[in-house]
């Protein structure tokens, strides 16, 4: 009998929505990544524990503008699992956003992680849409200010524009170590190999002249989630 309440308690705890998480739960006090492990599990290995510091859970340089000198007039310095080893198993990430004077993080996703946006100078228009509805794709956007936030639900499409003529200055936080980036435009007309010219034109509603234009063009990523983050405003 005891076995049998313990099986039906552990069925209808998998079942529990409380129990699907997206991220590795931990185990133990912390799961440092291990860079160089090959094991393939569902984020990293862990590090050996004898072999971690206080170094592989700290990241600095958040106090820094990032160099906004691009197209888009923005720059994201991300601190996720691939860039703080501590973060591994914890389901946490962060990133600092810096736009220049009208400058845009252009619509994008996150397929693993809501998103909440602290602005903490300037002012921005932000917002998300959402998945297809009856009505349509709805828009929420709003106006923020400094001290403002705002959230992004999971893997919905948002952006964020600098509407000051100041530069301006947000910090975003992650439910996941690794929430992942498709930014909209780079997906659809960036992808390699690219999507044949005459499926977009079909799905855009261009002509495949426009689209094979659209496909040559070099499509920024401003939020790189792997490697060193980019080069820094002095």
């Amino acid at each position: 009998m005891a076995a049998r309440i313990i099986l039906i308690t552990s069925l209808l705890a998998l079942a529990s929505p409380r129990a699907l998480a997206f991220d590795p739960s931990p185990l133990q006090d912390f799961c440092v990544a291990d860079y160089d492990s090959k094991v393939s599990v569902n984020g990293f290995a862990c590090m050996n524990a004898k072999d971690v510091t206080v170094d592989d859970f700290y990241f600095t340089g958040l106090d820094k503008a990032a160099s906004t000198s691009n197209e888009l007039g923005a720059n994201i310095t991300l601190v996720n699992v691939e860039r703080l080893p501590g973060l591994n198993t914890l389901g946490v990430a962060m990133s600092r956003i810096d736009y220049a004077p009208f400058g845009l993080n252009p619509p994008h996703s996150h397929p693993r992680s809501s998103e909440i946006l602290h602005v903490a100078e300037g002012m921005l228009y932000a917002g998300f849409v959402t998945s297809n509805t009856a009505q349509g794709n709805l828009l929420f956007a709003k106006k923020l200010n400094k001290g403002d936030a705002f959230v992004f639900p999971k893997g919905l499409i948002h952006f964020q524009f600098n509407i000051g003529d100041t530069p301006a200055v947000a910090f975003a936080t992650f439910g996941s170590q690794s929430p992942g980036l498709v930014t909209t435009a780079n997906a659809l007309f960036g992808s390699k190999p690219p999507i044949p010219e005459y499926i977009l034109a079909q799905a855009v509603q261009l002509s495949k002249t426009t689209v094979g234009w659209l496909q040559q063009q070099p499509w920024l990523d401003i939020a790189q989630e792997y490697g060193q983050p980019l080069v820094q405003a002095n």
